[in-house]
């Protein structure tokens, strides 16, 4: 069974040894099907930049177990090895609790632990980590360990001494090395959509070969052999093909789900890519939009001199349905203000400006408050929010006849987390829904009915 790569905390190497090892493999010609615990699309694409197959999330909260397991299988039985990266610490799930944690993905898929340990100042402390962490839950197994930061021979030598009695085999130490380090921003790493850094696999292969026992460490990422999951049922949506979607995605848009688009496909709608970066105008054949999350605060200069893509996107907006996520909502405000206190000009399709905030980042429960394109009334969805920004002037201003938005928007839902009560957020009408949330619509079929009935009706030009 393929191991779960985890650690103790969040910026141990996860995704540095995840990368090492898929590096080493596609130096050797091994295709290695990757996944990701959690909601993340940062990781996801590092590990889908090096020419092994997409990453896929593994996401108990937002998917559900069964979802996470036929995914699980459908994927890693289409190679012969596999990996599971995990997300922050081993046991840290929603809240405080375990739930729709790297542990509960292990459990749920029975796959054994590789972890790895900043070993950075420590060598006996080393050992009390781990066995806190072995003797936390006892269905878990931790099958290797290997340890990162080890700079010289003696350390190394001390940390054999210590794990000596231990039933956990060694599987390498990684010195500190510049050339692998994964250069991070605000939410997290930079994406390689995103002028990142690109990985030199030919030197992350020859250094995972000398510092790691691949060898060792292959026979835990054997795929699984048996078939053990059902096709997913796409019979119940009536799709017309004369209706394609637009999808902006370029290095400003690109915080989606491979699962949106192969799902999308799959049922038979026609997919067109849109690029704002290039200052394109949406597809005339489109007649849906969607405006995935990115970094609009960054390129928001450029975005506002894109004025063929803004003028297009203000046309669309009369006779097309649009859904947009986090950053692609932002482009639907009047302005964005960046970090300097400057505004740059957006559509103005929608009542507000955006402007930095602090971080709001987490999972989320969602309530409807009324029948939208998206969403029913008191229906109960889940879905998760990762920004620094915040929207000034809403709907507060826009009913009191304040603004100059002279439209019938509302809130499509109200939306809590953890420790929080439910607040209204959002913005929708009948061709509309914008949001900070993220959804994975693959995995929530009534939603998705939803959205896909909302994309195959005609707008009148004069609605």
């Amino acid at each position: 069974m393929p191991c779960v790569i985890s650690s103790p905390s969040t910026d141990s190497g996860k995704t540095t040894l995840s990368l090492l090892l898929s590096c080493w493999a596609f130096s050797k010609g091994i295709k290695i099907q990757t996944f990701k615990v959690g909601p993340d699309y940062l990781d996801q694409q590092q590990l889908s930049s090096i020419g092994q197959p997409i990453c896929r999330n593994l996401d108990i909260f937002l998917s559900g177990e069964e979802w996470v397991q036929e995914s699980f299988f459908k994927h890693s039985l289409k190679y012969e090895f596999s990996l599971i990266e995990g997300a922050m610490g081993l046991f840290d799930g929603l809240g405080s609790t375990t739930y729709s944690s790297t542990a509960n993905i292990s459990k749920l898929l029975n796959a054994p632990i590789i972890f790895i340990v900043n070993a950075r100042g420590q060598v006996a402390s080393l050992l009390a980590t781990i066995r806190g962490f072995r003797d936390f839950d006892s269905k878990l197994s931790i099958a290797g360990i290997i340890f990162n930061n080890v700079n010289s021979d003696r350390h190394k030598k001390l940390i054999k001494e210590v794990f000596k009695n231990e039933d956990i085999e060694i599987l390498g130490f990684l010195p500190s090395d510049s050339k692998i380090t994964l250069n991070k921003a605000n939410l997290g790493l930079i994406s390689p959509m995103d002028n990142g850094k690109e990985i030199d696999v030919e030197y992350f292969a020859n250094f995972a070969e000398r510092n790691i026992d691949v060898f060792s460490l292959i026979k835990f990422l054997k795929s699984p052999q048996k078939k053990i999951y059902n096709s997913f049922n796409f019979k119940d949506f009536k799709i017309d093909k004369s209706k394609p979607i637009a999808i902006a995605e370029d290095k400003i848009f690109h915080f989606q789900y491979p699962e949106t688009k192969e799902f999308l496909s799959e049922i038979g709608i026609p997919l067109i890519s849109w690029s704002i970066y290039d200052d394109e105008e949406i597809p005339n054949e489109a007649s849906s939009l969607i405006i995935p999350g990115g970094f609009p605060e960054k390129y928001a200069d450029h975005i506002s001199n894109s004025t063929k893509s803004l003028n297009s996107l203000r046309k669309f907006r009369k006779n097309g349905f649009i859904y947009a996520e986090c950053g692609g909502m932002m482009i639907l405000g009047d302005f964005i203000k960046d970090e300097n206190g400057n505004n740059h000009k957006m559509s103005g399709i929608l009542p507000f400006r955006s402007k930095k905030s602090k971080l709001s980042v987490g999972y989320r429960y969602i309530e409807g408050l009324k029948d939208t394109p998206i969403i029913k009334q008191n229906q109960l969805i889940r879905g998760h929010e990762f920004h620094y920004w915040e929207i000034e002037n809403n709907l507060s201003e826009l009913n009191s006849g304040k603004s100059e938005h002279q439209i019938n928007l509302s809130s499509p839902w109200k939306i809590k987390s953890w420790e929080t009560e439910y607040k209204n957020e959002g913005f929708f009408d009948e061709k509309l829904h914008a949001s900070w949330i993220h959804l994975h619509l693959p995995s929530s079929p009534e939603v998705a009915k939803n959205f896909i009935k909302a994309t195959q009706i005609t707008f009148s030009k004069n609605s």
